[in-house]
């Protein structure tokens, strides 16, 4: 059975790469290449692959958005977060998502094919490199100290405070989400007053901070 596989990644060489190494194995095929998180979820609810390499970190809709709204319309898609962070909250965030597997980008080849293969088997995969003690701890000490407050966000308000990060007025935002312009405001409204942040630059540092974004701090 030939396994097919998307790749979601915003940089082209990432995507090249991994064509040309995934391309050599027989059993493989890659059938569809995204450059962000909004343009995976539309690729993947028309082509149906059966794994995705999924970046965490991409403009417009980032990785752990982009992988629940891609699972709440296929949940037997299996995902496959590939990023630089090993940061325990890019963890937990993606695998709450719904992500099988977490790798970071400096593994090795044989160590994707692996997770490839490890999660069409039902079972999850993590890089070696990343410490399940980490992840422990870190939702160890959510539980304590009860929800971290971006938990308390609606998807579509994470996705409204993603595009305000990324500079989106509220005309883009609207046209992009297909929703009003008073809509996106009174997300916007919705978002500050949950988050105690009343300004569109601490909005962004707060995106930043929590990974919401793929712009740099």
């Amino acid at each position: 059975m030939t396994i097919r596989v998307m790749i979601a990644d915003d940089h082209k060489i990432t995507r090249q790469g991994l064509c040309s190494l995934l391309g050599k194995k027989t059993d493989i095929e890659v059938i569809a290449e995204a450059q962000n998180g909004r343009n995976a979820v539309e690729l993947a609810k028309k082509l149906h692959p059966d794994v995705i390499i999924m970046d965490v970190s991409m403009p417009d809709l980032n990785g752990v958005e982009a992988s629940k709204q891609i699972i709440q319309d296929n949940n037997n898609v299996k995902i496959i977060a590939l990023s630089m962070h090993s940061d325990s909250l890019f963890v937990s965030e993606m695998l709450k998502s719904g992500a099988s597997g977490y790798l970071l980008k400096d593994c090795a080849f044989e160590e994707l094919e692996q997770a490839i293969r490890t999660v069409l088997d039902g079972k999850a995969y993590l890089s070696p490199s990343i410490s399940g003690v980490v992840v422990e701890d870190y939702l160890h000490r959510l539980s304590k100290t009860g929800l971290d407050n971006v938990q308390v966000l609606t998807d579509r308000e994470r996705e409204v405070l993603q595009l305000l990060a990324e500079g989106k007025s509220t005309k883009q935002i609207a046209l992009k989400l297909h929703i009003s312009a008073k809509t996106v405001e009174t997300h916007r409204r919705q978002i500050m007053n949950k988050l105690d942040i009343h300004t569109v630059a601490g909005l962004t540092k707060y995106a930043i901070r929590k990974g919401l974004t793929a712009l740099e701090a």
